[in-house]
């Protein structure tokens, strides 16, 4: 890694020849990083940056530089940095002196919170179960299905990603992001959510959809006993670089789902709170409602929460006690309910899709004379950018070369897909029209 070794010092070198060669502070905090976290923590970029400052949607690092955010932590700052009404929200219950209480005591921002979710989930009768992360609340939502459904058989699509525990690394599809065989629930893997490279992917979309089922009637009938607890699925797969299938392909799986009793559980850990512009929650866009669903990320505008909203009759299955210590704390439900209402008041799923729609199209319109450029997709700003080589194979080394390109640039982008060669454009809610304008500039010189 470029900067991190450096030559010894003499005695006979003068001060400014010992300051351009001495570590820098970014260099030293990489070396300690490496010293005490593991190794399998991923860091982005040859010479990776700490953050020290955000307003708005820009962040500076540490030496100082400014970039304009695409990526938002991963979806995470979905209405951007600084925010008065959420930052005033936060101050105002650390005011009060009550960071933590646990679920054995009542808290008034978690019922407010969960009431508001229920409402907009659509799900009849719904509670709403919070926890920390993504990855848990897909491990709850697993723990629901499967205790309800009695079966530990469990549908996932390829190329999925649902977190980084044990079972939900079980319903990952997506190898680089599967660290294990072993497995608490028997999986089966369904065609679908990565058309791109789907054997199906020159099928109309009638075609396609009709294809997936008839592959999802055979996994059921082939690979499981049939009394399947559940399937999850992303409605547009982050992980995996964003891969959108067609509208109505969820429509249509629900149909075989319900004939054989099987729970649906939508992943809506980065497609929720109206980030795909065109809908409020990603499955809304196959007009299915749900079992359960699963949130996090963006709820909180960087504070750690996630949860599940799910029938009640799924949700009061467990019988034996359960708690949780952090979970819908104080702190995390009054700055979630803030940046909630923040995003309803300001109606942000207008505004990305407006903003969506002009990335997508001005990255279509960049990608028609660069043949780099494999495919464009997404839903609002949920966009997908697949590099390729001369035959349309993946091609990762391009996608690091844009990540790098566009960070010298000024301009902050994911990376992801099965082959590492999407990148990944989600930048926060609050995006304008003249910051998009940039980007698109930035990217059209970098590709």
């Amino acid at each position: 890694m470029a900067g991190i070794a450096r030559s010894h010092q003499t005695s006979e070198q003068g001060p400014d020849e010992e300051d351009a060669m001495s570590p820098t502070e970014g260099d030293q905090l990489l070396t300690r990083h490496r010293a005490v976290m593991p190794k399998w923590l991923a860091l982005y970029y040859e010479n990776p940056i700490e953050l020290a400052s955000a307003s708005g949607r820009r962040v500076t690092d540490r030496d100082g530089r400014t970039y304009l955010d695409f990526f938002a932590g991963i979806l995470t700052n979905a209405i951007g940095y600084d925010v008065a009404e959420i930052s005033d929200a936060i101050r105002s219950q650390l005011a009060t002196g009550v960071l933590h209480t646990s679920t054995l005591y009542l808290i008034r921002s978690q019922v407010e919170l969960a009431e508001k979710i229920a409402e907009l989930s659509g799900i009849p009768d719904a509670k709403v179960f919070f926890t920390n992360s993504g990855t848990e609340a897909n491990e709850t939502a697993l723990m629901l299905a499967t205790q309800f459904r009695r079966s530990d058989q469990v549908l996932a699509l390829r190329n999925s990603y649902h977190g980084r525990s044990f079972a939900s690394q079980a319903i990952t599809g997506n190898r680089g992001w599967s660290a294990s065989s072993l497995s608490p629930v028997k999986v089966s893997w369904v065609h679908g959510g990565y058309r791109f490279r789907s054997p199906f992917k020159d099928y109309s979309d009638a075609d396609y959809i009709k294809a997936c089922v008839a592959d999802l009637r055979e996994v059921i009938e082939t690979t499981t006993a049939g009394d399947v607890a559940c399937m999850i699925a992303e409605p547009i797969q982050g992980v995996g670089g964003f891969a959108t299938p067609p509208d109505g392909l969820f429509t249509a799986f629900k149909e075989v789902l319900d004939e054989y009793g099987i729970l649906f559980i939508s992943d809506e850990v980065q497609t929720g709170w109206g980030r795909i512009g065109s809908h409020f929650w990603g499955i809304q866009a196959h007009g299915v409602v749900p079992d359960a669903m699963t949130f996090a990320k963006g709820l909180g505008n960087g504070l750690a929460i996630g949860g599940v909203v799910a029938r009640g009759d799924l949700m009061d299955c467990i019988t034996a006690n359960s708690i949780s210590t952090f979970g819908g704390n104080p702190v995390s439900t009054t700055g979630a309910l803030a940046t909630l209402n923040f995003l309803l008041d300001n109606d942000l799923q207008q505004n990305a899709e407006k903003m969506g729609e002009r990335l997508i199209d001005g990255l279509r319109t960049i990608a028609e004379d660069r043949p780099a450029v494999g495919d464009v997709r997404g839903k609002g700003l949920m966009v997908g950018v697949e590099l390729v080589g001369p035959a349309g194979e993946p091609d990762p080394k391009k996608a690091a070369g844009v990540l790098e390109g566009a960070r010298e640039r000024g301009l902050l982008v994911g990376k992801g897909g099965l082959y590492g060669n999407v990148i990944r454009l989600a930048p926060p809610m609050t995006v304008t029209e003249e910051e998009v304008e940039e980007a698109l500039g930035i990217l059209g010189d970098v590709l």
